[in-house]
């Protein structure tokens, strides 16, 4: 068995006592003491996430933008400003989800992707296929680090440790977009519901950053919180809430397709069809009325029939009860009944996200 791999903080989450897992290959902290806590100080204050597995991909040459609108289900068209970031998801001939990513626009010749973890070398290999014969180069960025400060407070935070042009320019910067400085990189964005910045920069930085802001007051925070986070925030989740087997219509990311022109992209086809013909299941949030924890692939029942199943289930420690992602039938009602173990514990269907920005929205 292969050795798993590490981020440039392996040693910064050792000194803060991390319980280190095994995600996607990588030896990542899934919480360093209480992931309730650390999901709290998100919520009311700041923390920090080490997001340096995710993959980080410069596309540069004259025909990226052309490429891009290819490429992706969303329209690049819609980014006109230096610094727009754009969320969307590549897909396959068959309208599948092969992931989702964020892609941010730098200039004409220069755009950059931050694309997941797990599969990492699918998406290089989908990329680099789809790139070949165009005038533009690949560039996968491994030297770099990642790190992902949230919060009401983040944002204040992060402004005490940048100094000259990019911090003025951080302090202007809108939600999804972004300002870089050499090899700095900061964007507006996130995966926990909260404010805060995704930060790119050099590995060798990375943990004299990181210490930084531990001692400006920023909380470490794990898998755990991150995932009980960007799921109170209604985010999917690669592998749990869409996959090659799903689209983004029945993912709950049709806001993420553009078809209002002829612009011709992979997966266009496939999902024009399963738009005429009546989109056969939908993503619903969930909120748990009896005893239990929702988790994923639990068996969602109405009238004794199969409707669909969880795809992503916890505890909300923001709520204080058990919220869920599920994908069900499309003519499924708003209550429902959910298989925990032998017993049909009753659910209710809701709008989601469940919270955003501190706020319950349920």
């Amino acid at each position: 068995m292969s050795a798993l791999a590490r981020t440039p903080l392996y040693n910064a989450h050792v000194a803060a006592g991390g319980k280190l897992v095994d995600f996607a290959g990588w030896e990542m902290p899934v919480h360093y003491g209480s992931q309730v806590e650390e999901h709290h100080a998100v919520r009311q204050a700041s923390g920090m996430f080490d997001v340096s597995h995710m993959t980080v991909v410069d596309l540069r040459g004259a025909d990226v933008r052309a490429f891009l609108q290819q490429l992706v289900a969303n329209d690049v068209a819609k980014l006109k400003e230096g610094g727009k970031a754009l969320y969307t998801c590549m897909l396959d001939e068959q309208g599948g989800v092969i992931d989702d990513l964020i892609i941010y626009f730098m200039s004409e010749d220069w755009f950059r992707l931050v694309v997941n973890a797990a599969t990492r070398e699918k998406d290089m290999a989908w990329i680099t296929q789809q790139a070949a014969g165009r005038d533009l180069t690949v560039a996968e960025r491994p030297e770099l680090a990642m790190v992902a400060v949230q919060g009401p407070e983040a944002r204040e935070k992060v402004h005490g440790l940048v100094s000259g042009d990019l911090a003025a320019a951080a302090t202007e910067l809108k939600p999804f977009s972004a300002a870089s400085e050499g090899e700095l990189f900061i964007g507006r964005t996130g995966y926990t519901g909260e404010d805060g910045y995704e930060i790119i920069l050099p590995a060798a930085d990375a943990e004299g950053f990181w210490n930084q802001l531990l001692d400006a007051g920023v909380r470490p925070c794990g898998l755990g919180a991150r995932d009980t986070l960007r799921l109170e925030a209604g985010m999917n989740l690669y592998g749990s809430d869409m996959d090659e087997t799903t689209s983004p219509l029945e993912s709950g990311l049709a806001w993420t397709v553009a078809m209002q022109d002829d612009r011709d992209f992979n997966g266009r086809a496939a999902l024009q069809a399963q738009k005429d013909s009546g989109v056969p299941r939908k993503m619903v949030g969930l909120v748990l009325e009896g005893r239990g924890v929702l988790r994923g692939h639990q068996k969602i029942v109405v009238d004794d029939q199969e409707v669909g199943e969880v795809t992503s289930g916890t505890w909300s420690p923001s709520l204080e009860q058990s919220i869920a992602l599920a994908r069900v039938t499309s003519g499924s009602g708003d209550q429902v009944n959910v298989q925990i173990r032998n017993k049909q514990v009753p659910a209710r269907v809701v709008k989601y996200p469940f919270v955003r920005n501190g706020k319950p929205l349920i």
